[in-house]
Formats: C-alpha cells, sequence, structure tokens
C-alpha cells in the first residue's frame, strides 16, 4: 500500500526510510536546553526523538538513529502509550513545551500522542520539528494540534539536495510546506513570559562551502515568505564520526563563511531570529547512549 506520509510516496511500506508508522520507534525523550531561546527556556524542552527519517542527509547529526537501518538498541520506546508516559515523566523536569523531533514517518501518531498527553490532562505547547519535506495535507491534519512549527530550509540548490539528501526537489516541495505552515501562524511568534506559544520558527543550516546556497535560501525566504519571520541561523555544522563523506564535507564551517551568510541575512531585511558562534559545534553532538542528548 502507497504511503503518504511524506513527498517521496513510497509504493510500500516500509519505503525509503524503512520507519513502520504503525510502530512508533523513538531513541528517547529528552530534556534539551539548546534549542531556541523561546521554545526551552530556563528548564528545556521535553524532545521526541523518533528513529529513521524520510530525508537523509548524508551529513545528519542524529545519524545514529535516522539510518534506515537503526541498531536495535538505540531505540528505547515502541509504541505511542511508551511515548506519551515518557514525555510526561520529562515535562515534570522542562518548560511545559514538547517537541516533536524528526516525526514525519511517524505523523500519523502525532495526534494520537498529543490526545494521550490531554487525557494525561497535560496540555504542553507542541513544537514540530521538522526538516521541511513535509506534504500540504499532512501538515493540514496536524494543523490544530501543532502550536509552533520549527521546519527547516535546507537548500536552494536542487542539484545540492539531490547530492547531500537525495532529495532534487526539496526547494519546491520545502517551499510548498513552509508556504502552509506560515498561512496557518504567520510571522508573529507571541510569548508568555518569554516562552512561545505559538508560531513559525525557520532553521538554516550554513553547509561548508556551501555560502551561495544559504544566501539564496535566505533570499527565497524574504521574496515568499516575509522577513517578519524568526530566522535561526545556525553555524553548528560538523561531520558526524563514522560516516563518509564527499570531500567538501569534511570539515567545518569557516568564520568568513558564516559572516558572509549573516551579513546577507542583515542585508536582506531580516531583524528577528539567532546566529550562532563556530563553536556551537561542540555543543550539539547528539549522546543516545546517555541520559542527556546533547553537549
Amino acid at each position: 500500500m502507497p504511503c503518504k506520509k511524506c513527498p517521496r510516496g513510497c509504493s510500500s511500506v516500509p519505503g525509503f526510510c524503512q520507519a513502520i508508522s504503525s510502530q512508533p520507534e523513538a531513541a528517547a525523550v529528552y530534556a534539551h536546553k539548546g534549542e531556541e531561546p523561546p521554545i526551552c527556556g530556563e528548564r528545556g524542552i521535553s524532545n521526541i526523538f523518533f528513529a529513521h527519517c524520510n530525508l537523509q542527509c548524508i551529513y545528519c547529526q542524529n545519524h545514529d538513529i535516522s539510518r534506515p537501518k537503526v541498531a536495535r538498541e538505540k531505540i528505547k520506546l515502541h509504541s505511542v502509550e511508551e511515548i506519551v508516559e515518557a514525555t510526561a515523566e520529562s515535562l515534570r523536569q522542562t518548560e511545559n513545551i514538547v517537541g516533536f523531533v524528526s516525526a514525519t514517518q511517524y505523523s500519523d501518531l502525532v495526534i494520537p500522542i498529543v490526545e494521550g498527553l490531554r487525557d494525561k490532562g497535560l496540555r504542553p505547547t507542541i513544537v514540530y520539528n521538522s526538516n521541511g519535506y513535509e506534504s500540504i495535507e499532512v501538515l493540514e491534519q496536524l494543523g490544530p494540534y501543532v502550536d509552533i512549527y520549527l521546519p527547516d530550509y535546507k537548500y536552494s540548490d536542487s542539484a545540492l539536495a539531490a547530492r547531500y539528501s537525495n532529495a532534487s526537489d526539496y526547494p519546491e516541495v520545502a517551499g510548498r510546506a513552509i508556504k502552509e505552515m506560515y498561512n496557518q501562524k504567520g510571522a508573529s511568534l507571541p510569548t508568555d513570559e518569554g516562552l512561545a506559544f505559538n508560531g513559525l520558527i525557520i532553521r538554516h543550516l550554513v553547509l561548508p562551502g556551501q555560502v551561495q546556497n544559504s544566501i539564496e535560501s535566505l533570499r527565497w525566504i524574504a521574496d515568499n515568505l516575509s522577513t517578519k519571520i524568526h530566522i535561526s541561523l545556525m553555524a553548528q555544522y560538523f561531520p558526524p564520526a563514522g560516516v563518509e563523506l564527499p570531500d567538501e564535507l569534511n570539515r567545518r564551517l569557516y568564520k568568513e563563511e558564516y559572516d558572509q551568510v549573516v551579513e546577507e541575512f542583515y542585508k536582506l531585511g531580516f531583524y528577528r531570529g539567532w546566529v550562532q558562534e563556530l563553536d556551537a559545534a561542540d555543543n550539539y553532538k547528539p549522546h543516545f547512549d546517555t541520559t542527556t542528548s546533547f553537549g
């Protein structure tokens, strides 16, 4: 039976991502303090890290759990009920915010998880943390349950998207998806005591040697959406250990590369969002075998 969870439209399940949607697999639910300030606050966000991924970027920092074949010992949660229980427990220690990290391949289970939390009397702010490669139909279904969309806009260059993520149509598909998120949420990011409770934040990771891709990605957002949107411009790229990469990705980002992109950010008129220090890469390495996810 064809899968309609994402734009790949695989003819059967499991498909490209190798996820079986009726059996959710998550590495863990972690309290994470490294996200953008309005969605993590002082105590952090409760992030659900789902296994597999519909994009499969060759440089993924979460490659241990995002690949089609994930080691059994990496998967700690195997059902909606287990995820709900783990999330409820995590919320005791974090802000009242839950992040669904790379949940596209289990998008049909997002609503049951949210409803499971509500059945426990919990109504956290729901953040949908996505690679941007989403179908409009899925986003329409999730709209009433998602408070904040947190998508990537990774590529403006289709050849680069094909080379790094096997998705030459990424610029168009992600563009349509983010337009739908924008139509649902607009450019505002309202907060209560510093914590966002509704809205849209677009992330973009600057890759080594790909300054023009980043500049054109920012231009697309400015031209097609709004310069009022909150942009998280990330410098945290690092070559993941144990992964075979093309030569150009086997290094960290140079300061002059990131500076060029930041300059374009301001030149285009963006004024809401966040930039990073280059040493951010040292703080965003995941550790899915420990009790904390990053550091």
